[in-house]
């Protein structure tokens, strides 16, 4: 019996809607910390909305996903814990103990671990993705540490902090610091070109993202950015980065081949954090005094949505 077409389409219909009832979406899903609200705003990168607002602790700042976005890692600096979060309904299978105002965490390309920041305990805490457990506390030399970021083969960590004029690389491996980067004070956003030979780090005091050849050592380049930069985030392609500047309010676009700012987005008051799509296509910017998330067209440079969140965003993670 060959069913009419009018059912057959309410079929389809109806499955679309099954499916997005069970929060199955193409596009990625965005997750951003808001540090007075104590939440995780979920939003749907497809449509740019809050699909979903988790309870994450008292005062999250940084997250970051496994490959696949099953699950969560936030740091809530209240309670001085890793929080691993269900990234769907937002249950708390573990929360690990860490030192005092733990602040950005990034989880290793091959999923393995998770790297958590210790303000100040100067350190960084190195978990086990799958478990949880911690694997060792590693001392580093620069003091009020913020972000500890994998490099692209897992291999190594390089960590910023808020009191010091270089990069602190640790060799995962090992587990302990083996080398320092020379750069500009206070440096903030870490972010490594596609095959990991280039390191791109904003240092917030002097205005500068520095560009570090990761096998020497060296400073390729130094980029005048704007006013307090910030956060770094790189092209999936490795063509373009991306810089956020606190006091300005934009976030500049920056040529990885002539090292040349190629365009200046105004967004939200004190972007901080962000985190691109995995196709590059769109660029999420947390904006720490707007409680919001400004979208930016990666193709044409340009801001195409601002979407409300909660209390001072910190960051987004996008898996």
């Amino acid at each position: 019996m060959k069913i009419p077409y009018c059912l057959r389409a309410a079929s389809v219909l109806a499955s679309f809607s099954s499916l997005l009832a069970l929060g199955v979406h193409a596009a990625p899903l965005a997750y951003v910390p808001n540090e007075k609200s104590g939440t995780v705003s979920v939003v749907d990168t497809a449509t740019d909305t809050v699909l979903r607002t988790l309870a994450a602790g008292t005062r999250p700042r940084g997250i970051a996903a496994v490959p696949g976005g099953t699950r969560l890692f936030v740091t809530d600096a209240a309670s001085s814990t890793l929080l691993i979060l269900d990234s769907a309904g937002g249950a708390v299978p573990a929360a690990l103990a860490l030192g005092k105002s733990p602040e950005g965490v990034s989880v290793s390309p091959d999923g393995r671990y998770a790297a958590v920041a210790v303000e100040e305990g100067d350190s960084v805490t190195l978990v086990d993705a799958r478990s949880g457990a911690r694997l060792a506390d590693i001392p580093v030399q620069g003091r009020n540490p913020e972000h500890a970021v994998f490099s692209p083969d897992s291999r190594w960590l390089y960590v910023s902090a808020e009191e010091a004029e270089q990069v602190d690389v640790i060799d995962v491996a090992q587990r302990r610091q083996t080398g320092a980067v020379a750069v500009g004070l206070r440096p903030r956003g870490i972010g490594f070109s596609p095959d990991g030979s280039r390191a791109y780090i904003a240092c917030e005091l002097v205005n500068t993202v520095y560009v570090v050849d990761t096998v020497s050592g060296a400073t390729l380049a130094k980029i005048a950015a704007g006013r307090n930069a910030n956060g770094i985030a790189v092209h999936p392609d490795g063509k373009q980065v991306y810089v956020s500047n606190g006091a300005d309010g934009t976030v500049m676009l920056i040529d990885t081949a002539s090292h040349a700012v190629t365009a200046t987005v105004a967004v939200g008051k004190r972007p901080w954090n962000m985190a691109l799509t995995p196709d590059g296509a769109k660029l999420y910017v947390a904006n720490g005094r707007s409680n919001s998330v400004s979208v930016i067209d990666t193709a044409s440079a340009r801001k195409v949505a601002d979407i409300a969140v909660g209390e001072l965003p910190w960051g987004v993670a996008i898996p």
